[in-house]
C-alpha cells in the first residue's frame, strides 16, 4: 500500500516491489532514466539509480553498491537508455551510504567522471573517523553497543558469526565537486539545484530538476518506508531535529514528481512529509511512555521495548539501526526538555 495522500507514478516499480522483484529500467519525463541496481543480501533489494543526460554527457545519481552484480546492472541500464560508459561525465551521491556511493570510485576510474556531494557528506565518510576496514568497523559498532547498555552476549549475538577482517574496504571515493545548498549541478543543458536535507546523514542532498519539476529525494523521503535517523560518529548532536526541518523544507516541492532512491516514484510530497513528521512525534510519545514505565532505562533497553516493523527478536542486524534511531529520538527529547540523562550513568535516561 502507498502512503495516504500520495499518487503512485511508478506503478510498475510498485508492482515489482510487491512481488519482491527488480523493477524495469524506465524512461522518465525530460529524457531521464531510472535504473534499478541490486543491493546484495539486503531487504531493500535495490537502489534506484538515475541517469540525467545533458548537453555534454550523462550524470549518474547514486550509482549503487560496490559489487559486480550491481556494476553489471548499471552498465546494462546505460545501454538500455542508449548510453555507453564513455558518455558518463559525472556522479552525484545524495549521501555516502554504500548502497548509494559504493560504486562511485569504480565508475570514476572507468570513465574519468567527476564525483560530487555536499561538503558535510565529504566530512562524514568512514575514512574521516579511521574506519577503513571491516575489523575497525566491527570494533566501533561493538563499542557503541556496549556504551548503550547491550550485554556482551547480546553484542556477540548481533555482530558475531563472521570474521570482520573478511569484510570489504570501507574507503569511499573522495569528491571532486562540492555541492552546497542552492548550487547547480555542473551539467550544461540542465538546471538541477542542490537542496541540502540533513538528517538521514549530515550532508544528504535532494536534487531539483527545475524545468521538469522533478525532485530526486535519495533516502530523505520514500513513499512507504521511514528513513533511518540515527546517531553515529558522523552525525551532529541532533539529527532528528535536522531531519524534521529538512522535511518541512522539501514540502515546498509538492508540485514536483518525487524520484526516490528506493521503492517507487510518486507525487504528493507535502502529504508524505506531514505523515513522516507525525510518525516521529508518535514515536517520541511512545518513547517517553516507555521511559516513564521503566524508570531509568538504557538506550538499548528502550530500543528493545519500542514498536518496530517486526518483533525485536526477528530484526537481526537491523537492531543496530534501531538502536541508532532510538538514540536520536532520546537526544531530541532531551533537547526538548522531556527527558534527562541520569548524570552518573550516561546511557540511562529518566523523564525530566
Amino acid at each position: 500500500m502507498a502512503a495516504s495522500g500520495i499518487v503512485v507514478l511508478g506503478t510498475e516499480q510498485q508492482a515489482a516491489w510487491g512481488r519482491r522483484e527488480m523493477p524495469p529500467v524506465e524512461k522518465l519525463p525530460a529524457g531521464l532514466w531510472s535504473v534499478p541496481v541490486p543491493i546484495p543480501d539486503n531487504p531493500l533489494r535495490y537502489t534506484l539509480s538515475y541517469l540525467v543526460p545533458g548537453d555534454t554527457g550523462v550524470v549518474v545519481v547514486d550509482p549503487g553498491w560496490n559489487d559486480d552484480e550491481t556494476w553489471a546492472a548499471l552498465v546494462s541500464g546505460l545501454g538500455t537508455a542508449g548510453f555507453a560508459l564513455s558518455d558518463v561525465i559525472g556522479v552525484v551521491a545524495t549521501h555516502v551510504h554504500p548502497d548509494h556511493h559504493g560504486l562511485s570510485m569504480k565508475l570514476r576510474a572507468e570513465t574519468g567522471a567527476w564525483v560530487a556531494m555536499h561538503p558535510a557528506e565529504r566530512d562524514s565518510m568512514p575514512q574521516r573517523f579511521g574506519i577503513t576496514t571491516g575489523e575497525q568497523r566491527h570494533a566501533g559498532m561493538s563499542q557503541i553497543l556496549r556504551v548503550s547498555g547491550a550485554s556482551e552476549d547480546e553484542i556477540e549475538a548481533l555482530l558475531g558469526g563472521g570474521d570482520p577482517r573478511s569484510q570489504p574496504d570501507f574507503r569511499m571515493a573522495e569528491p571532486d565537486v562540492l555541492l552546497a545548498d542552492g548550487d547547480l549541478v555542473p551539467l550544461p543543458g540542465r538546471r538541477i539545484r542542490t537542496v541540502w536535507t540533513p538528517g538521514h546523514t549530515p550532508g544528504h542532498i535532494c536534487l531539483a530538476e527545475e524545468d521538469a519539476k522533478l525532485l530526486f529525494t535519495g533516502d530523505h523521503v520514500l513513499p512507504r518506508i521511514s528513513p533511518n535517523i540515527g546517531l553515529g560518529p558522523s552525525q551532529d548532536a541532533e539529527p532528528l531535529a535536522r531531519f524534521l526541518e529538512s522535511l518541512a523544507k522539501v514540502a515546498a516541492f509538492d508540485d514536483h514528481d518525487v524520484l526516490p532512491a528506493h521503492e517507487y516514484r510518486f507525487r504528493g510530497l507535502a502529504a508524505r512529509t506531514a505523515e513522516l513528521i507525525a510518525h516521529h512525534e508518535e514515536r517520541c510519545q511512545e518513547l517517553v511512555a516507555v521511559v516513564r514505565s521503566s524508570g531509568e532505562p538504557t538506550t538499548w533497553e528502550i530500543a528493545k521495548t519500542l514498536t518496530w516493523s517486526r518483533p525485536w527478536e526477528e530484526i537481526g542486524r537491523m537492531r543496530f539501526a534501531a538502536l541508532g534511531e532510538t538514540s536520536a529520538h532520546v537526544q531530541y527529547l532531551v533537547a526538548r526538555g522531556e527527558l534527562a540523562w541520569v548524570p552518573e550513568d550516561a546511557p540511562r535516561v529518566r523523564v525530566a
